[in-house]
C-alpha cells in the first residue's frame, strides 16, 4: 500500500474506497481480537485459530481480509505438513481525516524585463545595433554600444551572432517550489534590410541549460510593424514572431511542441538567487542568420521579454511571517 509510512497510515475522506477498505477490515470482533493477539508476537493461522478458539476457516478468512487491507502481512514458511502462513502486524497506528482537503492553490508570477536590461552581451558580432523609440542608440555595427548607458531605453536590438543574458529575481524566491516556467519574446532573423527566406538558429537557455533551438525562417519586413515607429526605415526589419518557451516537470516546449527532455528540476532554480535566461545565435549554429529582438514599442506585440512562473509556497514562508 503506497499510503503506508513505516507502521502508520493516514486515511482521508477524499479517498473513500481506501477508507472503507481499511475500516471494514477492522469492523469485526474476530479481526480486532486477531490484531490484539498479533500485538504480542507473530502467529500462524493455526495458532490464531487455537488462541481465539475459532474454526481454522474463520481465522483464515479474517487473515485474508486484514492482509488485503494492508493491516497485517503474511509470510509462507515451511512446516511439517507443507507451508505455514505466519502473520505479523503491518500497522500500529491509523490517522483519519474526515474533512475534504483543500486543494493547494497554484500561484502565477509574471515578470517583465526591458529589452536593454540584459546582464551580459557576449560575442556580439556585426551586423548589430540598438534603436530606441525615437532614434538609434549609438553607432551601428559597433558591439561596444551594447554596454552603453543608453541601452536601457532600447526598443530594438539586433546582432549577427552572440548572446544576451537576462537575470530575473523576485522576493521570497527561496520559499517557492517552482513547478513550471514560461519565457516569451518577439524575434526574427537579421539580414541586410529584410529578407525572406533567411534562416537563423536561435537558442534559448535557462540557468545555462539549453532548452532547444528555433530556426526562424526569415527577417520580417515588407509592411510596417503594428508598433514600429514611423521614423524607422520602411526597408528595414519591421516585426517578428512571438515565441513561447515553456519548461515543466515533463520537459521543454516551444509554442506547445516538445523540443527537449530538460525539466524544471534540471534547471536548479533553488540553487541560485535569480533565473538566468540566455538568447543566443550560437557559434556552432547551422544557420547563422542573426537575430532581431523587439521591445514593447517595436514590432507587432506590446511586450519586451516576459517570464512567468507557476509556484507553490513552502510552509516555512508562512512560518516566517
Amino acid at each position: 500500500m503506497d499510503d503506508i509510512r513505516g507502521k502508520h497510515v493516514d486515511l482521508t475522506i477524499d479517498d473513500p474506497d481506501r477508507l472503507y477498505q481499511l475500516t471494514h477490515a477492522l469492523a469485526s470482533p474476530v479481526r480486532i481480537r486477531i490484531m490484539q493477539a498479533l500485538g504480542e508476537k507473530s502467529m500462524s493461522v493455526g495458532e490464531l485459530s487455537q488462541r481465539l478458539d475459532i474454526p481454522m476457516s474463520t481465522a483464515a478468512l479474517a487473515v485474508k481480509i486484514l492482509e488485503e487491507a494492508g493491516v497485517i502481512m503474511t509470510e509462507a514458511l515451511p512446516g511439517v505438513r507443507g507451508s505455514v502462513k505466519l502473520c505479523s502486524r503491518r500497522l500500529d497506528t491509523i490517522g483519519v481525516r474526515l474533512t475534504p482537503e483543500e486543494p493547494k492553490e497554484e500561484n502565477v508570477l509574471a515578470l517583465h524585463m526591458p529589452l536593454g536590461g540584459y546582464s551580459s552581451a557576449d560575442g556580439i558580432k556585426a551586423t548589430c545595433g540598438l534603436a530606441g523609440a525615437e532614434t538609434l542608440l549609438g553607432e551601428m555595427d559597433n558591439p561596444s554600444v551594447f554596454y552603453s548607458p543608453g541601452r536601457f531605453s532600447a526598443q530594438l536590438v539586433w546582432f549577427r551572432q552572440g548572446s544576451l543574458e537576462y537575470r530575473f529575481a523576485f522576493q521570497q524566491m527561496e520559499y517557492m517550489d517552482i513547478e513550471w516556467l514560461e519565457f516569451s519574446f518577439e524575434a526574427c532573423s537579421e539580414a541586410p534590410m529584410y529578407r525572406d527566406p533567411w534562416e537563423s538558429d536561435i537558442a534559448v537557455s535557462i540557468n545555462d541549460r539549453r532548452l532547444g533551438v528555433w530556426t526562424c525562417p526569415c527577417d520580417c519586413g515588407g509592411r510596417q510593424g503594428r508598433l514600429t515607429p514611423s521614423w524607422w526605415p520602411a526597408l528595414s526589419t519591421q516585426y517578428g514572431f512571438l515565441k513561447f518557451w515553456r519548461v515543466t516537470a515533463e520537459g521543454s516546449y516551444l509554442d506547445g511542441v516538445r523540443i527537449s527532455d530538460v525539466t524544471i528540476r534540471d534547471l536548479g532554480i533553488d540553487k541560485k538567487g535569480y533565473i538566468s535566461a540566455r538568447i543566443e545565435v550560437p557559434k556552432e549554429a547551422q544557420n547563422v542568420g542573426g537575430i532581431n529582438l523587439f521591445g514593447e514599442w517595436f514590432g507587432d506585440y506590446p511586450q519586451a521579454l516576459a517570464l512567468k512562473v507557476g509556484y507553490r509556497m513552502r510552509q516555512e514562508a508562512y512560518d516566517a511571517t
